[in-house]
């Protein structure tokens, strides 16, 4: 695998570890607590991993023609910034249907682990099949940013995670 996308793995799997240790000792109505018309910790974790298991069956049709797409350039990374940024505000996104529609209910955090183990793996096979000179292609629609390459598509899943731990945080602090 391409060393700078080991490395962006390598800071996403750091991130999946530290809030699965965070749950791993729930009990199931601990889990699926939430406070009225908010989520609970099960339907957070959903949420984050639907998003990356919708996102790493995209990537997978898209590398097939990865050699048909464009480099991203200065738009992009401007455009990967105000993602950023926003990711980092406290605002709340309405979630893309699409991920609603697809996004299951877990039953306890073994369930929650053992879905995010499997998304993850395929998500490091996918990256192992990147060649350094595909690493700018726009492979990613993003639901708001548009085209990112796969550098900019993990820096996304990054944010993404941190965008969500203030909302874990709250849910475990009422456990």
């Amino acid at each position: 695998m391409n060393s700078l996308l080991k490395e962006s793995f390598g800071r996403l799997e750091i991130q999946r570890l530290a809030l699965l240790k965070q749950i791993e000792i729930l009990n199931v109505d601990q889990l699926h607590q939430h406070p009225p018309g908010k989520w609970s910790l099960s339907q957070v974790f959903a949420h984050l991993i639907t998003s990356e298991q919708l996102s790493v069956q995209y990537l997978n049709k898209k590398i097939l023609a990865i050699e048909d797409q464009p480099d991203t350039g200065i738009t992009e990374v401007l455009k990967m910034w105000l993602l950023i940024i926003s990711q980092r505000l406290p605002l709340r996104f309405k979630a893309p249907n699409v991920v609603v529609a697809h996004t299951p209910a877990f039953k306890d955090a073994a369930e929650i682990t053992q879905a995010w183990n499997q998304t993850r793996a395929e998500l490091n096979d996918l990256l192992s099949r990147f060649t350094g000179q595909q690493l700018r292609r726009k492979i990613y629609k993003h639901p708001v940013a548009g085209k990112l390459n796969i550098v900019q598509t993990l820096r996304f899943f990054q944010e993404h995670i941190i965008h969500h731990t203030p909302q874990i945080k709250r849910l475990l602090k009422h456990n």
